[in-house]
């Protein structure tokens, strides 16, 4: 799970970063263009330290309820903002609820 967020966070939004990832974002309304980049390495960022809060294994439920509310927060704001921008959207809904499946199986079985 935590390579997962080190993907999206790092090698999508931060370095190199991926063009498709900086549209979408580049479509919120009300932010301007000279702000994409920070929020596209803010974004990146919080998913980067999503992932090291994964690996340390702390408040497993915790990280469970913040990885879900963002994975939610990020497919609806490309979905609403971005939607021409994203090649397949039932793929993108149906990995990222399976990656979500995961986290909950993985976070029950720590917490038993």
């Amino acid at each position: 799970m935590a390579l997962v967020w080190f993907y999206e966070g790092f090698w999508c939004k931060i370095w190199p970063g991926r063009a498709d990832q900086r549209a979408i974002v580049g479509d919120v309304p009300f932010l301007p263009e000279w702000a994409v980049t920070g929020a596209l390495l803010g974004i990146g960022l919080a998913e980067v330290a999503i992932g090291l809060w994964v690996l340390s294994g702390r408040r497993a439920r915790a990280a469970a309820i913040v990885q879900t509310a963002l994975v939610v927060g990020f497919n609806l704001g490309g979905l609403l903002f971005g939607a021409d921008r994203i090649d397949e959207p039932g793929r993108l809904v149906t990995q990222d609820l399976a990656f979500l499946a995961l986290i909950w199986m993985v976070t029950w079985a720590v917490d038993e």
